[in-house]
């Protein structure tokens, strides 16, 4: 299935994971991490001129079966004869900000990972795809590792107070300490808790990523918090 999806085809764009869509059969190893080299395999065997891969930020280190397969996959990407595009970007607004993980501010509740004070480049996953459309053709991207972050770098603290202004409710935090993040990482049974402990253990370090010069490369206008927070208010 994979030739044929890749058979006279320009260039793959893949995003995959199970991380939030995983099906009954899905796993890390098999979906994200043996799943994507099949994926490189078959475009070097159809001769696709170009491979985008959507991974995460280089500056969440962690130690997961995630971090695994996406820096595995890197490196086989890197090592392969296509043309290539790596994009690595921060923390997805639309996940980051949602329910999913205890950020709700239209009920007045959030989650924060630790103390919350380390600034992020929280970016939209619409900016994504527009970077990964550009780097699926443009010069500029080929064979490139590209760190992408949204337009400021703001602290989750920050954030809260953000939301509070556009969606006009005072916002109660719950805060989970670094600490209880390493005993859920320690203790983890299943693979994804293992890997969302890793997650968030890292996005409590902060994750700055400076844009000025991709900007330059790909004049992307790129969503900012307070863009964002005014969308889900309604504004």
């Amino acid at each position: 299935s994979l030739d044929r999806a890749c058979k006279g085809i320009e260039a793959v764009i893949s995003t995959a994971t199970t991380m939030l869509s995983r099906q009954a059969h899905d796993s890390l190893d098999k979906t994200d991490l043996q799943g994507h080299l099949n994926l490189i395999e078959a475009a070097e065997r159809n001769d696709v001129k170009r491979f985008v891969l959507v991974s995460f930020s280089g500056n969440l280190q962690g130690d997961s079966k995630l971090h695994h397969a996406k820096r595995t996959v890197e490196e086989k990407l890197r090592e392969s004869g296509i043309s290539y595009a790596i994009l690595r970007p921060s923390c997805f607004m639309e996940i980051w900000f949602s329910p999913h993980l205890g950020f709700d501010p239209k009920n007045g509740k959030v989650q924060i990972f630790g103390k919350g004070d380390r600034p992020l480049s929280f970016i939209s996953l619409y900016d994504v795809a527009e970077f990964a459309v550009r780097a699926a053709s443009a010069d500029e991207a080929a064979n490139k590792t590209i760190e992408l972050g949204g337009p400021e770098a703001i602290a989750p603290n920050e954030v809260v107070k953000i939301f509070e202004r556009e969606v006009g409710t005072p916002i109660q935090v719950t805060r989970i300490p670094e600490e209880a993040l390493k005993q859920q990482y320690a203790g983890a049974t299943d693979e994804y808790q293992k890997t969302f402990a890793a997650l968030g253990l890292g996005a409590c370090g902060g994750d700055v990523i400076e844009m000025r010069d991709t900007l330059k490369r790909f004049p992307v206008k790129l969503t900012s918090v307070r863009d964002f927070a005014r969308k889900m208010a309604g504004r």
